[in-house]
């Protein structure tokens, strides 16, 4: 068996499992086969992700630091791990449409640099139990950045695009940003 298949098999029986839906591989092979015939769509969405470090209730935690991250301007080699709120509107309290969840590191000794590896876990409406995975650079200090999106789950499998981010909010005393991220994804 291809590894591709075996890979999208494992993270479609993943996706699945967290819904509660019973695997079935058989639907899955023929969902790929049905793929020569399927049409290839485009989906835009608009969120925005809130990032609280600090607090009684962080969404994101530091999970190890190198030997030298205190002494770092730019903190490299922190690694954190996070359960960021996705939301409708930059208010913490507007509806919410999914979480941030996966980890984060300090990759740069010159900038802020972050290496991003996220599930974007949608929770409602039409992408309830539907994942998109982020992996990729972001400059932090940068007003616009473009990571890229891998892969996808449930109605985006297959999924391949762009994930653009821009910060709203930052407050370094708080330990709160909120940066507002457009998605625009091609997928089956």
């Amino acid at each position: 068996m291809d590894i591709f298949v075996l890979l999208c098999l494992m993270f479609t029986a993943t996706s699945a499992a967290a819904r509660g839906v019973a695997f079935d591989p058989k639907a899955v092979d023929q969902w790929f086969e049905s793929l020569s015939y399927a049409k290839e769509r485009v989906t835009k969405l608009h969120f925005y992700f809130h990032d609280i470090a600090k607090g009684k209730n962080p969404t994101a935690l530091q999970i190890a630091q190198s030997n030298i991250t205190s002494k770092s301007s730019t903190s490299f080699g922190s690694l954190s791990m996070a359960d960021e709120p996705l939301t409708v509107g930059p208010e913490l309290n507007s509806t919410i449409v999914g979480h941030a969840q996966g980890m984060y590191g300090s990759a740069s000794f010159s900038e802020i640099g972050l290496l991003m590896a996220l599930n974007f876990v949608f929770t409602g409406g039409e992408y309830n139990g539907s994942t998109l995975s982020l992996l990729g650079r972001n400059p932090t200090s940068k007003e616009y950045r473009e990571m890229p999106i891998v892969g996808g789950s449930g109605v985006f499998r297959l999924a391949r695009g762009v994930a653009t981010a821009k910060t709203y909010l930052f407050n370094v005393t708080s330990g709160i940003a909120i940066v507002e991220y457009h998605v625009t994804v091609l997928h089956y």
